[in-house]
């Protein structure tokens, strides 16, 4: 037999050692056999018989890839002799947690989150040689999954990123069509006028949300990009305050007046898509996560869900640009005893990752494509969706993700300042405000460049970023 994943022959006595645990937990024959084909080739460089591992990471938004991953790690440590242990808690309590494990010096060896926390980097380590060796193995790491690690003040790597998920436009093809724009918006101003033209004369919301969770984060900083304004330049020096970002929010309340509701204020990470999955939302900023769900729930509301690239705003197409909708990085807390053991899983990982991008049916993009390159070919995965997409190139506007993704705090770095502005809701409170009239945009944005100053100003003077030139 022969694996695309491994690129060599498995033997059926290796296949068959220890697949009960991972068929127990629903994973399929083929996937359980090749989790133990993987486990056996392994190789660490380092001696961490004995050792245990202690894993903390967000619940997947697939959940297909949990189970898979509890497996793989289960497998790898078998093989290994390494205990380990994975728990996974929802996402927006993950920030909490590590900081509370770190006040008390102890806690997992490995935790992982969606987004840069490069505030907590001098409470981990520097993970330049897990980075060195895995471009070693798969050739160059993408430019993006780098900047949202690498802190150039020190020269460090505070994180590990192994992956990330794309962040399309995902709208509902009938109420588009019914607009006159069949395949939905390409620009800001289309979304306006769409999104205007939906709630009026179909009663269906745009679903952009401008509340304390991440989703909204992302949507305003795509908004803020798109008209050619940033929160921090690429020197690290604040530059919130300026006439694109300020138009940037006249926009958001412009469209929340024409096309939403006041719901979007309350908004958690899910309701973006339990709106859409309802029926109730005509365009939302999101993974494919929630789209892969509805595919086996409601296959006919699948069908009418299609994605788009970022839109293109006044500042032109190089500026249509989106986060990472997950951006998936793993630190090494200081305090751990078994750092070795962490460093060996995570090069595993990451040399196993075409499995890791399949499992999750293709949410989890790699950080270094060389993983999985039929991913993005013509006539591919994406082009080809074995996950039943309908049509089955549904997905091939992916394909380019690479390319119009970008990192956090772009043009500049992922820093701890920035790290800390988006776990806060400065950005899209600032959006709130103007779009409810409570502030005119010029007096939101004004505020949130206070806010914003004061954070830059705390990391600068602790040396963890650069400008104030």
């Amino acid at each position: 037999m022969y694996d695309r994943f491994l690129h060599k022959p498995i033997s059926r006595r290796g296949m068959m050692k220890s697949t009960g645990a991972a068929l127990a937990l629903g994973l399929s024959p083929a996937a359980a056999m090749r989790i133990e084909a993987m486990a056996q080739e392994a190789s660490p460089s380092a001696d961490i018989a004995g050792t245990s591992l202690k894993i903390l990471q967000w619940s997947h938004f697939v959940p297909a890839y949990d189970v898979w991953f509890d497996a793989f790690a289960q497998a790898w440590g078998e093989a290994n002799d390494v205990d380990v242990t994975v728990d996974h808690i929802n996402t927006a309590d993950i920030p909490a947690t590590i900081a509370a494990e770190l006040s008390a010096g102890e806690g997992h060896d490995l935790v992982e989150h969606i987004s840069s926390l490069a505030q907590y980097e001098t409470s981990m380590l520097d993970m330049s040689d897990i980075v060195a060796e895995s471009t070693n193995r798969h050739g160059e790491q993408l430019a993006m999954t780098a900047a949202n690690t690498f802190n150039p003040t020190t020269g460090k790597f505070y994180a590990y990123c192994h992956g990330y998920a794309p962040d399309p436009g995902n709208y509902r093809k009938s109420l588009w069509e019914n607009a006159g724009i069949p395949d939905g918006p390409n620009t800001w101003a289309e979304l306006l006028e769409g999104g205007a033209s939906i709630r009026s004369e179909q009663g269906v919301q745009l679903g952009i949300g401008m509340s304390n969770e991440i989703d909204s984060r992302m949507a305003a900083q795509t908004l803020l990009w798109a008209y050619g304004g940033s929160i921090q330049d690429e020197n690290e020096n604040v530059v919130i305050n300026s006439p694109e970002n300020v138009e940037a929010v006249a926009y958001m309340a412009e469209l929340f007046r024409s096309s939403m509701t006041e719901e979007v204020f309350s908004w958690n990470a899910a309701s973006n898509n339990q709106l859409m999955i309802a029926g109730q939302a005509s365009y939302i900023l999101n993974s494919i996560s929630a789209y892969r769900t509805v595919q086996d729930v409601q296959p006919e509301v699948a069908d009418d869900i299609f994605f788009k690239t970022p839109l293109e705003g006044p500042a032109g197409p190089d500026f249509a640009k989106a986060h990472g909708h997950a951006v998936m990085m793993y630190q090494i807390p200081n305090y751990s005893p078994n750092t070795d053991t962490a460093r060996e899983f995570l090069l595993y990982l990451q040399d196993n990752y075409g499995e890791a991008i399949v499992q999750s049916k293709y949410y989890n993009f790699s950080a270094y494509p060389s993983n999985l390159p039929e991913l993005l070919e013509d006539g591919g995965l994406l082009d080809n969706d074995e996950f039943g997409s309908n049509p089955p190139d549904k997905l091939s506007t992916l394909k380019s993700a690479n390319e119009w993704t970008t990192n956090l705090g772009w043009p500049g770095p992922a820093n701890a300042a920035m790290g800390e502005i988006f776990n806060l809701p400065i950005i899209p409170n600032m959006m709130a405000r103007a779009a409810t009239g409570l502030q005119t945009p010029e007096e939101a944005v004004a505020q949130a460049e206070e806010e914003v100053t004061e954070i830059f100003d705390r990391w600068r003077s602790e040396g963890l970023i650069g400008g104030g030139s």
